[in-house]
């Protein structure tokens, strides 16, 4: 996959702590893959862990059908933090930090890999608040309310990450009331 490089260098984060942490910490990310020449692109819950996005969904559906045929994908995380003030209106900007990850993206099949991914996004998204863990055999026997097929785990292992980010102070931001 071909992946072209930030153009606006200035803001291009290569700080790898930052970058995990910030994988880590936030919770949702959106999947862009090629449905037949068509864009596709949808919000998901995700852990990142061993280098990795992992998310989950239904065993059936769009998302299913079209990783099946074009596994090649892009999962971008962003956070938007304000609006950065300036004298000039054209010199406005925003406060932000993004990662995009491209690579292929691979359903897990051993059970006991997809059992413990569950558990990570089971813990990110209720921390504490279930006492036992899934296990590898339930992983194997559940099948969904909605269409009767087994969760999908999928694992998309980057094969090129981009980050950027414009940091400011907070009193360079925009609030409710400022003008000039």
């Amino acid at each position: 996959m071909m992946i072209n490089k930030i153009r606006y260098v200035q803001r291009e984060c290569s700080d790898r702590q930052k970058i995990n942490n910030f994988l880590k910490s936030s919770r949702v990310g959106v999947l862009a893959m090629n449905d037949e020449n068509l864009p596709y692109a949808v919000p998901l819950n995700y852990v990142w862990c061993h280098d990795s996005i992992f998310f989950h969904g239904a065993g059936s559906g769009r998302k299913e059908l079209i990783l099946s045929k074009e596994p090649d994908a892009c999962f971008t995380v962003f956070e938007e933090f304000g609006t950065v003030l300036d004298p000039m209106p054209c010199h406005a900007d925003t406060a932000y930090m993004s990662v995009m990850l491209f690579g292929k993206v691979q359903r897990v099949i051993d059970f006991e890999e997809s059992a413990t991914i569950m558990d990570q996004l089971v813990e990110k998204y209720t921390p504490g608040y279930y006492k036992k863990g899934l296990s590898a055999k339930m992983m194997e026997k559940y099948r969904s309310d909605v269409d009767g097929n087994p969760v999908s785990v999928f694992r998309l292992n980057p094969s090129d990450i981009t980050a950027k980010e414009n940091v400011v102070d907070d009193d360079e931001l925009f609030e409710s009331g400022d003008q000039l």
